[in-house]
């Protein structure tokens, strides 16, 4: 398959995600916006979107212009029936280009915290365990798209995860990062880490990260691979736990 990415920032990359793709023989290309690369001008030059995350807002349009061609190519992907995945900022652009409503949340929520599952996702094809701890970094949160099925949610934060049928599926939170990207992260934003109810300190977060098995090389992250990125017969979609 071929699978197109779009990158908002340096330090924000695909992850485990890269290898997990690479080693079955699927083609990688990307959208570096960061270094003044420009949205593809259609969708038929991939099968896949990955959309990541990153510092900005979905509303910066004076500070990055390209926000609005890069939710044209999510709402014409979408629509092509294209499979599109998308983490934190990208989960946030999806529910955004595709009809629901990207706002600050009553918290930050930066660090290693758990999310349940919710009923409402029973039926979708995108299975999630009862409760994961995963990574989180966000300030925002969103609300469902029209047709689009909750997943997941946490403390102080309702939606951090949805779907929108078997070919589209947003996450808050990011399952892909291995302990070098979490290093990464947390050196870059670390301006955001002001103590608060649901936000960690960066020593804390580098040591869950290189000692927990919640993180992308791990067991964990395997698993996590095979829910998040088994979407229409990349790879088979079981009922796997994620932690």
């Amino acid at each position: 398959m071929k699978i197109h990415w779009f990158q908002h920032v340096p330090f924000e990359g695909l992850g485990a995600i890269e290898g997990w793709l690479l080693a079955r023989g699927h083609t990688l290309t990307r959208t570096r916006f960061y270094a003044g690369e420009h949205a593809p001008a259609t969708v038929d030059g991939f099968d896949w979107l990955i959309v990541m995350g990153g510092p900005m807002n979905i509303y910066q349009y004076r500070d990055h212009p390209w926000l609005r061609a890069e939710k044209r190519v999510i709402h014409d992907a979408v629509a092509a029936n294209k499979r599109v995945l998308g983490v934190c900022l990208g989960a946030q652009l999806i529910a955004d280009a595709l009809g629901g409503r990207v706002y600050q949340n009553d918290a930050q929520k930066i660090g290693w915290l758990p999310v349940t599952s919710v009923p409402e996702g029973a039926g979708s094809p995108f299975v999630f365990p009862r409760e994961s701890t995963v990574f989180h970094w966000h300030g925002d949160t969103f609300s469902l798209p029209p047709g689009g099925v909750w997943l997941a949610r946490s403390k102080a934060c309702e939606h951090q995860a949805f779907a929108v049928g078997a070919h589209v599926l947003g996450l808050q939170f990011h399952l892909e990062m291995t302990p070098g990207d979490v290093k990464r992260i947390a050196t870059e934003c670390a301006d955001e880490l002001t103590p608060a109810a649901y936000v960690q300190s960066a020593e804390e977060i580098v040591e869950r990260a290189e000692k927990d098995d919640r993180v992308a090389g791990s067991r964990a992250g395997r698993d996590g691979a095979r829910v998040t990125f088994g979407m229409g017969g990349v790879d088979h979609c079981n009922r796997q736990r994620t932690g």
